[in-house]
């Protein structure tokens, strides 16, 4: 799952990264970004370009739709599609 930010913004970079054992450095060599915009992408404080988020997609064998989409958010969010609470 997921995690929350406080802005609000869910995604699970950070959940599929930790399946695969990459480390934040190992993740940012292969997206062509620094360690920090990884960090700042897992917490949910920026949003990554079309490119990054294909990139990170990539890397972790997951599509931009596992990662960032609305199901993968509403999964954190603790909503079941449809709008009900589990």
């Amino acid at each position: 799952m997921g995690r929350t930010s406080a802005k609000g913004r869910s995604n699970g970079v950070r959940a599929a990264r930790a399946v695969l054992g990459l480390t934040q450095a190992d993740l940012a060599a292969a997206a062509g970004v620094t360690r920090q915009t990884v960090v700042a992408v897992e917490a949910g404080d920026y949003a990554p370009s079309v490119y990054l988020a294909l990139a990170i997609a990539a890397r972790l064998g997951r599509t931009v739709e596992e990662l960032f989409g609305e199901a993968q958010a509403e999964s954190a969010a603790g909503v079941a599609v449809g709008g009900e609470r589990r």
